[in-house]
């Protein structure tokens, strides 16, 4: 089990008696990064293991949300690479366009000027500073976390490279008609001035108002509703259902719009709910997405109403105001001409603000660039269909499905001057020329490229491709395309997921991008709340990390983290992992000192005791689970699976089986410091990926070796002569160490009733012939705080357990009246409990009717009902006469 491949070095079995992670994360750190553990080669033969890093926002910090992503990525390339594999973990950050090019204005705000001040290649310089000053943060704090990444292959969605591969395939994607021009509705922001994605759109309830209008005159006239007014003077049409007789006599007139000289007409449409509201709707083509689509049904004409900024455009009394300053003086408007049927304020209504700058959103006819996404979304949803691609956990298919199965046209132009610049030029003569990286672009007069640039999804979709090294075949790509795992929140599935689907599938001659998409839920409080920088349940990270360790942050992270699953985190809980990884610090410093090392063979089992026999037989049950829950990505299964062994089995039962071996010397001692160095070895092996720099230590200075980053992962332990495939089990053992834990957990517990203090000693004799206790009363008696019993010895209390019996001496120290009278009431609980599961079970007719679960429910209740009697009344004849 022990890795002999790695330089041994001269190491000093002494520990400080207490670890303290500060003094060790950062150089532990730097040492693997200046050691190159970290980097791939290309060329090696080694089978390739890959993930790319999801790439932070330039803009962006260590947030809870990314520590958890990126302790499970770490997780799962530590342990390949120990495995054998070339692991890649690829770094690198997102431009972040409408983000970054934010915080410039921000700054050139501060000092009264805009962009449009210093024009566009100035301020895209200005950007360039800024990133090289201020972006890539979060990669420091990758650092903190410990991150394995290699950051020799760092990338950035602007460099050359990348660069090149968004204009490759966006040339691509033209010539066979995939992108084209039009006019759609967008989401466009006011402030930002650009067309925004629907994830930079964040929809909360407004306290608006709901305005019922009447149009037209006399028998001609119909009541729409609205809560956006100065829309209204965009209305081109009135939508009623084709078969709602209330309307069915205009449908074709043409009728009087308020506040216009136009008259608008009536149109039938499927699609208007002739149950909601009036079963009238106003049409404005332009400035709403479903007017948009009635539109284009009715021929009608889009009449854009506001410009950029959302200021009113219509000459007359309203041009000039701003849109909500229009919607209340519309309002004043119609209420004067008797045009107001209703009002209803407040209307509380889902509204969408800009993300980045929290302003109310205007759907905007535009002209824009668009994917054609029908072909591309088909083939992302074929390859998770027929296997090629696994999502996992697969109840999270249904959620993939319904977004590539239905996605619209993807528009992926924006009006910003940070990203990636749509390669097309327009000429004098309404030409239009799609320039792809090694073309020259038109030149001559008149000629001029578009000034928008591509939606920052265009380019992150490239991610798993472009950052090694496409468009070229290079070796990188060749090695390590595609990628085994994408690990990512299910809250980005439709917005990133499935566009490196499209591309990956498209660019690369439909080789998908990923072998599985393994998605996680949200980090949030420990009220299951969700976290938020506005709210006061907002964690730094690195907080926690100053005050307990990088290793504590990750353990807690990994605990929780279920398929799919949202991850609840609480302070308390990163200090238990604190208090873990002490424990484990003790428990090795403990062996040390006692001798534990991993050097020669395993004794043979014959030499060893029933506990060495059954701890590396539960050693390999362990190793097994720990595989299982990795290849299944179930990280809280493993991490408790972990915990539990190394703090139960190991520190709390072997160790304290084996002091009485360390205690005697001889054999038993030397037989038990192999044994427990084994077993440390691999607990530190298994624990490394998750928890790293706590392991790192303790493992080098155990075995003496170079670092836990590059040594095996552990196999199957094997005992020799014993060796077998599965590696070492032991029936026997782990049976008689049963009986020991029973006898020491039910005596423990006895003296828990009693009010007996743990370290309190009490006189007792065992009687343990003829049982498998018989070779383990020294350790029992130690663990069990029983001393012999003396001359003076007086049974008070007997306590038959598997087969032995221990009696206590408990005079006076106990208040046997008050112990008698607390079991009595416990023991009346019990029979109640008894007779009430005695009574239901013995009544046909609730037999008859109770289903299955239910039936074995009350036999499980009455069965421990009768458990209890038969303890307390056990523990009541123990008691000495008061």
């Amino acid at each position: 089990m022990t890795d002999n491949t790695q330089q041994r070095h001269d190491s000093n079995p002494e520990l400080p008696t207490q670890y303290a992670p500060a003094d060790v994360e950062g150089a532990l750190y730097e040492r693997w990064v200046e050691r190159g553990y970290f980097e791939v080669d290309a060329k090696s033969e080694k089978p390739p293991y890959t993930i790319v890093i999801p790439p932070p926002n330039v803009t962006g910090s260590l947030h809870l949300g990314h520590a958890f992503q990126h302790t499970l990525m770490d997780a799962l390339t530590r342990r390949k690479r120990m495995q054998g594999y070339e692991s890649l973990w690829l770094p690198g950050m997102d431009h972040a366009g409408i983000a970054t090019q934010n915080k410039v204005e921000q700054q050139l705000a501060e000092e009264g000027k805009s962009r449009q001040d210093i024009g566009r290649e100035a301020f895209v310089e200005r950007v360039w500073q800024w990133k090289e000053e201020y972006g890539g943060r979060i990669l420091g704090q990758m650092r903190r976390l410990g991150d394995g990444v290699d950051w020799s292959r760092e990338r950035f969605t602007m460099d050359e490279g990348l660069s090149r591969a968004v204009q490759t395939i966006f040339k691509k994607l033209y010539d066979d008609e995939l992108i084209y021009r039009a006019e759609r509705i967008i989401n466009w922001c006011p402030r930002c001035l650009t067309a925004i994605s629907d994830i930079e759109v964040d929809y909360q309830d407004d306290d608006g108002e709901l305005v019922s209008l009447r149009y037209g005159e006399g028998e001609d006239t119909v009541v729409v509703a609205t809560t956006r007014v100065e829309t209204m003077l965009g209305d081109t049409a009135v939508a009623v259902h084709p078969d709602d007789a209330r309307y069915r006599h205009l449908i074709g007139k043409r009728i009087k719009l308020p506040l216009t000289d136009r008259t608008i007409p009536v149109v039938a449409d499927a699609h208007v709910d002739p149950e909601f509201g009036t079963g009238a709707v106003k049409v404005t083509p332009a400035h709403d997405p479903n007017d948009f689509a009635i539109g284009q049904r009715h021929g009608l004409e889009s009449l854009t109403v506001m410009d950029e900024r959302a200021v009113i455009t219509v000459p007359g009394p309203f041009q000039g105001l701003d849109r909500f300053e229009a919607r209340s003086a519309i309002v004043a408007a119609l209420r004067e001409q008797g045009r107001i049927v209703a009002e209803k304020r407040p209307y509380v209504h889902s509204v969408g603000h800009c993300s980045r700058c929290h302003t109310t959103i205007e759907p905007r006819l535009s002209l824009q660039w668009w994917v054609k996404v029908a072909p591309l979304a088909r083939a992302a949803g074929d390859a998770v269909r027929d296997g090629r691609v696994k999502i996992h956990p697969q109840e999270m298919e249904k959620r993939y499905f319904d977004w590539v199965d239905n996605m619209h046209d993807w528009c992926i132009s924006r009006q910003l001057w940070w990203g990636h610049r749509i390669p097309v030029w327009y000429g004098p003569n309404g030409e239009q020329v799609c320039v792809g990286p090694d073309q020259e672009p038109p030149a001559g007069e008149g000629w001029t490229q578009d000034s928008d640039v591509l939606d920052t999804w265009f380019s992150s979709g490239l991610w798993p491709f472009s950052t090694l090294g496409w468009p070229e075949r290079t070796r990188e790509l060749e090695k390590f395309y595609p990628t085994d795992v994408l690990l990512t929140g299910h809250d980005i599935i439709f917005f990133w997921v499935a566009r490196m689907m499209m591309f990956g599938l498209y660019a690369m001659d439909g080789v998908a991008p990923f072998h599985t998409i393994a998605l996680t839920g949200l980090v949030r409080d420990e009220f299951g709340k969700k976290m938020s920088k506005s709210n006061p349940n907002s964690v730094d990270p690195l907080d926690w990390m100053d005050a307990y360790g990088s290793d504590a942050v990750r353990f807690t992270l990994a605990t929780g983290a279920n398929p799919g699953a949202d991850v609840p985190i609480g302070e308390d809980w990163v200090k238990a992992s604190r208090n873990f990884a002490n424990k484990i610090w003790n428990a090795t410093r403990f062996a040390l000192m006692n001798g534990a090392t991993v050097e020669g063979p395993l004794p043979a089992p014959e030499e060893m005791s029933a506990a060495d026999r059954w701890i590396l037989s539960r050693l390999n049950t362990v190793v097994a689970d720990a595989d299982r829950f990795y290849d299944d990505y179930q990280f809280a299964k493993l991490s408790d699976a972990l915990y539990h062994f190394a703090w139960d089995e190991v520190f709390d039962w072997y160790v304290e089986l084996s002091k009485t071996s360390f205690f005697k010397g001889g054999d038993g001692a030397r037989v038990s410091g192999r044994v427990l160095g084994e077993v440390l070895d691999v607990v530190l092996r298994l624990l490394h990926p998750i928890v790293p720099f706590v392991t790192e230590t303790l493992w080098t200075t155990l075995t003496g070796r170079e670092s836990v980053v590059i040594a095996d992962w552990p196999t199957a332990v094997l005992v020799r002569p014993a060796d077998a495939p599965g590696g070492f089990h032991d029936a026997a053992a782990e049976a008689e160490i049963a009986e020991v834990q029973r006898v020491v957990t039910e005596v423990r517990r006895f003296r828990s009733d009693q009010g007996l203090q743990p370290g309190q000693r009490v006189p007792a004799r065992l009687t343990l012939d003829g049982t498998l206790l018989a070779p383990h009363e020294d350790a029992i008696r130690q663990l069990l705080r029983l001393q012999p019993g003396g001359e003076e010895f007086h049974a008070t209390a007997t306590l038959p357990v598997a087969g032995a019996t221990v009696a206590l001496d408990l005079s006076g120290t106990i208040d046997v009246a008050a112990e008698r009278k607390r079991l009595g009431k416990d023991l009346g609980l019990a029979e109640k409990e008894k007779a009430q599961a005695e009574g239901k079970l013995g009544n046909d007719a609730f037999l008859a009717k109770a289903p299955e679960p239910v039936v074995a429910k009350i036999r499980t209740r009455l069965a421990a009902a009768e458990a209890d009697i038969a303890r307390i009344t056990g523990q009541l004849a123990a008691l000495p006469e008061a």
